[in-house]
């Protein structure tokens, strides 16, 4: 995805003497009735409250992140200007019991996941803007493993940005039924289950008309 820096942000950049942390933001679904759980981490100590750029509308919001307890570490995320469809790995540690709460309670698959970048002044230990988005997706493996005695039992999330929404086929069928949804009164299609079968006569044959990669009933018979 593209960025664009706040004018805090670019200015403070020019003085090359900041301070860079990771911001992930997760909504996943309560499995019980669907509704949305949001939870967010950073990668440093404490908890934060801090001011992020939504990706959605571009307004400035203030979400609450945990420590770095949870967030082990982020990929790394190319910046590119295309429509490529990128892939990011998150690793969480099952240590924490927000982390556990998080890929165990609640459904994990196919959750949004929102990465930002918030940069901070070494000396006032503050951010100089809201917190911008490097990445947007949405969670596509979340698999959980329960390690051996004194093994590492980190969650990794497998992470597919949000355009690979416009490599999805249209799931519409081409049915008298589905063209009756836009309109009740559209009746374009009635005839396309049937179509096919329907016998025409060209001359001294007869019979269904044949598709395109069939050949056409003139282009099989020589002049």
């Amino acid at each position: 995805m593209t960025r664009s820096l706040s004018s805090e942000n670019y200015a403070a950049l020019q003085t090359r003497n900041l301070v860079a942390r990771d911001f992930i933001w997760f909504v996943v679904r309560d499995r019980s009735d669907g509704s949305p759980v949001t939870d967010g981490y950073w990668s440093d100590l404490g908890s934060i409250t801090a001011d992020v750029v939504d990706p959605e509308t571009g307004g400035t919001q203030s979400r609450e992140f945990f420590g770095a307890d949870g967030l082990i570490s982020i990929s790394d995320i190319p910046l590119v200007s295309t429509l490529t469809v990128q892939h990011v790995t998150v690793t969480l540690s099952q240590v924490s019991d927000r982390i556990n709460d998080l890929v165990r309670t609640y459904d994990c698959k196919q959750g949004q996941v929102q990465i930002f970048r918030g940069m901070f002044d070494p000396l006032t230990r503050e951010m100089v803007g809201p917190a911008f988005p490097r990445f947007v997706g949405f969670i596509d493996e979340a698999p959980i493993k329960t390690p051996k005695e004194g093994g590492i039992g980190d969650v990794t999330l497998t992470c597919t940005s949000h355009t690979q929404e416009m490599t999805r086929a249209n799931s519409d069928t081409r049915s008298d039924a589905s063209q009756k949804l836009r309109s009740a009164t559209d009746n374009f299609f009635q005839d396309a289950a049937v179509v096919g079968t329907w016998a025409q006569f060209w001359g001294r044959e007869g019979g269904p008309i044949r598709t395109a990669s069939g050949g056409s009933a003139l282009g099989d018979k020589s002049r």
